[in-house]
C-alpha cells in the first residue's frame, strides 16, 4: 500500500513564501518592551520563521539581540531581562533578497552622527542595486547583502539634517513595497511604502504606541487598534506622542491581495478588510464561478479551511475535515534551498480515509504557483479511496513573479504562465479544476478599491524589472 503521507516537502516547493514582520513600541512608562516585542513578533511568526530580532533603547543606547530561528528559539526569559528601555523593534525573517544567514538577520544596527539607529524592515526595493552601487561608488560600506541595509546608509547620508529629515530624503530614493519600523535613542519611526503594498498599523497599549505588520500583533498583547498606516506616511513617536509626515503627493492604497489569500493571519484586519471573512466570501463566489456535484468539500490547512466553508455554505454540500495537520512539526517548509528543504521533510497532513472514501471530493487550496503540491494532494485524496477529486482554488490563476517582497519562482516555472486549466487539470490528475476569477476576488475584498495584482494580471503598482534582472535583486 502506498503512504498517504503528505510531508513539508511537498509544500516547500508549491508555496509562496510569506515576506517578513515588524513590529514596535514606544513608551513614556515603565512597561516591558522587550516582553511585548516578544509576544507581538509571536503572533507575526507565520510571516517568517528564518530569524528573529529584537533591539531595545533605553534612551541612551539601543542594544540588540538576534538569531537564526524561530522567536521561541532565539529568545529567553533571561534574555528579555537583560533589554531594559522605554522603546523597543523586532523583526521575523524570510529571506526575499540576501541570502538566509546570520548578518542578514534583522533588525540592522549602526552609529552615525546621529547616534545608533535600528532598523527592520518588511517589503523590497526594485532599485536597491542600483542605489548600492552608487552608494558603493562613493565610499560606503556594506556588512550585509539585504537591501533593507541600503536604507540605513541613505538615511546616514543625510544624518546633519535630523533623523525626521533624513528619513524623508532616504525614503524618497527608493522604489518598491516597504513597511519599515526605525529606532533611535528616543524615537520610534514607521514608514510605508506609497502604494501601501505592505501591511503596517497603529495601535495604542496604555499610554504606549504600538507600529506592526498586522492587527493580530495587537491583539495578542492586549492593545487597542487606532488606524492604519497611510500609504506614502511618516509615522513618529516620541515623549511628546504620535506626529505623521505624508511623504508622498501621489499615494493610492493597493495593498498585495496576498495578503489577504494566504499570507496574513485569518483573525487580522488589514486596510479595513477582515481577512478571515474575505476568505469566506471567495469561497462563496468560488461556488458560484465553479459549482460541482459532489458530496463533501475539504478546505488544505490552514488558509483553505475559511474558502472551504464558504463553498460548502454557498452550495449546501457538507464541509468536514477531511485533512489533519500535525500541528507540532513546525513550518519547515520555509527552508529556502533545495538541500535544506530535502533534510526538513516531516509529515504535514494526513487524510481521514473514513471521511473520503467512496465519495465525490471538492479539495479548496488558496493557490497553485508550480503545481507540484496540487498533484501530491490530488493522489492523496484518491489513495483515501475517494471517487472524484475536483480541485477548486479561492485565487486567480497565478502567472507572474512578485517582486515586492515574496518569494516566487520565475515566471518559466509558474504552471499558470504556461498551462491552461484543462493542461493543470490533466497534470494535477483532478476529475476538473476551477479558480476564482480577478473581478470576484476584487468582489471578495472591495470592488471600489484598488489592489496589487501584479502575480495574476502583471499589472504592477510600481514599475518592475525585467525577469532578466531578477537575478540582481536576489544577490
Amino acid at each position: 500500500m502506498k503512504n498517504m503521507q503528505y510531508t513539508a516537502e511537498h509544500e516547500d516547493i508549491d508555496k509562496f513564501k510569506e515576506e517578513c514582520g515588524v513590529f514596535g513600541i514606544f513608551s513614556n512608562t515603565n512597561i516591558d518592551v522587550a516582553h511585548l516585542a516578544y509576544y507581538g513578533l509571536y503572533a507575526l511568526q507565520h510571516r517568517g520563521q528564518e530569524s528573529a530580532g529584537i533591539a531595545v533603547s533605553n534612551s541612551d543606547e539601543i542594544k540588540v539581540y538576534k538569531d537564526m530561528g524561530l522567536v521561541s528559539d532565539v529568545f529567553n526569559t533571561e534574555i528579555l531581562d537583560s533589554m531594559n528601555g522605554n522603546a523597543a523593534i523586532g523583526h521575523v525573517r524570510y529571506s526575499t533578497t540576501g541570502g538566509s544567514t546570520a548578518a542578514n538577520a534583522q533588525p540592522l544596527l549602526s552609529n552615525f552622527k546621529l547616534g545608533s539607529i535600528a532598523i527592520a524592515h518588511n517589503g523590497n526595493l526594485v532599485n536597491a542595486d542600483v542605489i548600492r552601487e552608487l552608494l558603493q561608488d562613493c565610499g560606503t560600506m556594506f556588512q550585509t547583502s539585504i537591501d533593507t541595509e541600503v536604507i540605513l546608509n541613505l538615511i546616514a547620508r543625510s544624518a546633519k539634517k535630523g533623523i525626521e529629515n533624513a528619513v524623508v530624503d532616504a525614503i524618497q530614493a527608493v522604489k518598491g513595497s516597504y513597511a519599515i519600523v526605525i529606532l533611535t535613542k528616543d524615537k520610534l519611526i514607521g514608514v510605508r511604502d506609497p502604494n501601501g503594498i505592505r501591511p503596517l498599523c497603529i495601535g495604542k497599549y496604555d499610554e504606549s504606541y504600538v507600529l506592526c505588520s498586522e492587527s493580530c500583533a495587537l491583539d495578542t498583547i492586549g492593545a487597542e487598534f487606532v488606524r492604519d498606516v497611510k500609504p506614502g506616511e511618516i509615522i513618529i513617536i516620541d515623549k511628546d506622542g504620535l506626529k505623521s509626515i505624508n511623504f508622498a503627493e501621489r499615494t493610492k492604497c493597493e495593498t498585495c491581495s496576498f495578503e489577504y489569500i494566504y499570507f496574513a493571519r485569518p483573525d487580522s484586519v488589514i486596510d479595513g478588510i477582515d481577512v478571515y471573512k474575505a476568505r469566506q466570501r471567495a469561497g462563496e463566489k468560488l461556488y458560484e464561478e465553479s459549482p460541482v456535484e459532489a458530496d463533501l468539500v475539504i478546505g488544505v490547512p490552514d488558509s483553505g479551511i475559511p474558502a472551504a466553508l464558504g463553498y460548502a455554505k454557498a452550495s449546501g454540500i457538507p464541509y468536514d475535515l477531511g485533512l489533519i495537520k500535525n500541528k507540532y512539526v513546525g513550518r519547515t517548509f520555509i527552508a529556502p534551498t533545495q538541500e535544506l528543504r530535502e533534510r526538513a521533510v516531516s509529515v504535514k497532513l494526513n487524510p481521514v480515509k473514513s471521511m473520503i472514501e467512496g465519495k465525490r471530493v471538492v479539495l479548496i487550496d488558496d493557490s497553485i504557483v508550480r503545481g507540484t503540491t496540487s498533484k501530491k494532494l490530488v493522489d492523496l485524496i484518491r489513495e483515501a479511496g475517494a471517487k472524484e477529486v475536483h480541485f477548486r482554488v479561492s485565487s486567480p490563476i497565478v502567472k507572474f513573479p512578485c517582486y515586492f517582497g515574496i518569494d516566487t519562482p520565475y515566471r518559466k516555472d509558474l504552471i499558470g504562465s504556461h498551462m491552461s486549466v484543462e493542461e493543470i487539470r490533466d497534470f494535477i490528475g483532478a476529475d476538473s479544476v476551477g479558480y476564482l476569477s480577478i473581478e470576484s476576488l476584487l468582489e471578495t475584498l472591495d470592488k471600489d478599491r484598488t489592489f496589487c495584482l501584479g502575480c495574476f494580471n502583471g499589472v504592477y503598482p510600481v514599475s518592475a524589472p525585467m525577469e532578466a534582472a531578477k537575478d540582481r535583486l536576489e544577490e
